[in-house]
This record gives structure tokens, C-alpha cells and sequence, in this order.
């Protein structure tokens, strides 16, 4: 296990970055419900250089919520968002934008590890709805180099389906 810096990707390729994602796993989110399902996330490209952030599921009683941030990629380092999920109008304040580092991603950018340099928030992202253990196992090892806790991961149910709200 590594204490040093948490380590971002040296290099993205943001358009290849985009597109749909499904949940495979996470650390537990205070703002998340435990038993959240059907989790995705879809980044798309704004006109002025931001990623749409566009996250979707379905909560513990089945309901389907969506979530629409924001995210600022940081021009000296590829890897790295800043992120903010407040209404638009109050995006200009100061200290609201959180941190969403691409820890790695596989060369087809089928996978993708994603986390906080303060190593409090990690997720496991897939293009399809289900990997292999082994895929898993060996993205899990990444974030355990890192130094990240993963003794409360959490694996959301996931059908296939995006949510509809």
C-alpha cells in the first residue's frame, strides 16, 4: 500500500473519457443511498469546454434520481476534474467544486478507476454492467497501491438498464 500522493493518469483522451458508464462499485457516499441500484454515470462535452455530468439511479425505494453537475478538466493535468454538482447559478462559489481524479483507465477505455486525492471517495466504472472478478480484482489492486481503504466496497446491483427520470 502506498501513503504517498494519490496518482492521477498522466494522459486522458477526454472524447474517448465520454459516453455512458455503469456503477461496478464504490466506497460508501453519505449522499448515496446504501442501497442504491442501476447506477450510471454519462459524461458529454458543453460548448465551452465542461463535461456534462449526468448521474442516474435508482434509489432504495425503487425511485429513480438523477443528478446533473458539472466538471472543469484541470489543463496541466489530463487526469483531473474538478466537479460540482450545485444548481448553475451557484457554481461561482468558491470551495464547492470537488475533486475527480481518473486514477486509471484501460487502453480501450472500457474501464475506469475514479477517485479523491484525500482517498475518502472511490469508484469502479464500466462501460457494460457487469466485468470479470478478475478485471475487478486487478483495478481493486490499483486503488489498494494508491492507498485506498476498500474494506467497505460496495457493489450496487446493476440490471443493464439507464434509469429514466
Amino acid at each position: 500500500m502506498d501513503d504517498g500522493e494519490v496518482r492521477s493518469v498522466p494522459a486522458l483522451e477526454l472524447g474517448r473519457y465520454l459516453g455512458l458508464w455503469y456503477e461496478i462499485g464504490r466506497l460508501p457516499l453519505r449522499h448515496e443511498d446504501e442501497d442504491a441500484r442501476d447506477i450510471t454515470a454519462e459524461y458529454t462535452l458543453d460548448d465551452d469546454g465542461t463535461v456534462r455530468v449526468d448521474n442516474r439511479c435508482l434509489d432504495d425505494d425503487g425511485e429513480p434520481t438523477q443528478a446533473v453537475g458539472q466538471g472543469v478538466p484541470d489543463q496541466e493535468h489530463p487526469g483531473r476534474l474538478k466537479v460540482t454538482f450545485l444548481p448553475e447559478a451557484l457554481r461561482w462559489i468558491p470551495f464547492t467544486h470537488a475533486d475527480y481524479w481518473v486514477l486509471r483507465v484501460d487502453e480501450d477505455y472500457q474501464h475506469a478507476l475514479v477517485g479523491t486525492p484525500d482517498r475518502k471517495h472511490l469508484w469502479f466504472l464500466a462501460r457494460e454492467a457487469k466485468v470479470t472478478d478478475a478485471v475487478e480484482k486487478d483495478f481493486l489492486a490499483t486503488a489498494h497501491e494508491q492507498g485506498f481503504d476498500l474494506d467497505d466496497w460496495v457493489r450496487p446491483e446493476q440490471s443493464g438498464r439507464v434509469v429514466q427520470v
